[in-house]
């Protein structure tokens, strides 16, 4: 991967949602500032390939399902004991559900969102905050969306996980700044990514190019965002350049979030 850079150096970080595509240029981004990596994800074989990419000793994989709280709390120590310590947790696993009108959406699909998306930020953030600080601190981001910000119709279990994730962020923050605990989300509008790929078949089916147009003309910027560009946010977030910020929410969205 060349040589390393410095913005994370000597920092440890647990990537969620490791293997999908945001997850995957997250990580990659991580490694290449020089943090130790524990890539956690459902997905063992994209996680075994992930790593295998990074190439890096201080790079892991852990499989495991966000929602479950004994797996959530095994990947933390597994960090912890693989490498120290922990100060970055990049909680980004998530599920987009069905694309159905919120009176017709299936009891077992709202439940298995609401239990990726929300609780499995919430089991994130318990076991992470008193990891980070018995050694002075962290930043933990949390991938929210657009969808975060503002409803879509026919996403009423997406919609509401993501605005859900915003109000743990909030009071995270309030009760981690003490202890040197920052706390964001990151609010992406479509990025290239094979969940865009399944929303746009879910609102279109059989033809998701048309969805893809669709959504491309609510953006500003007339294009979906990049994985490389929603890393780019989350390692601003993560370093220390962003040591002041804590509590926000922050759009990458191509002026989609301004109309």
């Amino acid at each position: 991967m060349g040589e390393a850079m410095s913005r994370l150096s000597g920092k440890v970080a647990i990537v969620t949602g490791a293997a999908g595509g945001i997850g995957c240029a997250i990580a990659t981004a991580f490694a290449r500032e020089g943090a130790a990596l524990l890539l956690v994800d459902r997905d063992e074989a994209g996680l075994a390939e992930l790593a295998t990419r990074i190439g890096s000793e201080r790079c892991s994989a852990c499989t495991a399902d966000m929602s479950d709280a004994g797996d959530v709390a095994r990947a933390t120590e597994a960090a912890v004991a693989r490498y120290g310590r922990l100060d970055i947790l990049m909680s980004n696993a998530g599920i987009e559900g069905s694309i159905l009108p919120l009176t017709e959406y299936p009891d077992e699909i709202f439940d298995r969102v609401m239990a990726v998306n929300v609780r499995g930020v919430w089991l994130s953030l318990r076991a992470a905050m008193p990891a980070m600080q018995r050694t002075g601190g962290g930043s933990i981001v949390i991938s929210s969306s657009i969808a975060g910000l503002r409803g879509f119709a026919g996403l009423s279990a997406y919609s509401t996980s993501k605005h859900a994730v915003v109000g743990l962020m909030r009071c995270a923050a309030l009760e981690g700044a003490a202890h040197g605990i920052r706390v964001n989300t990151i609010h992406p509008s479509p990025i290239e990514t094979r969940m865009m790929r399944a929303v746009e078949e879910g609102a279109a089916p059989g033809a998701p190019e048309t969805a893809k147009a669709g959504f491309s003309a609510l953006i500003p910027a007339g294009r979906y965002g990049t994985p490389e560009e929603v890393a780019n946010l989350a390692l601003f977030l993560a370093s220390d350049d962003s040591g002041f910020c804590s509590g926000g929410l922050y759009s990458i969205d191509g002026a989609m979030s301004a109309g």
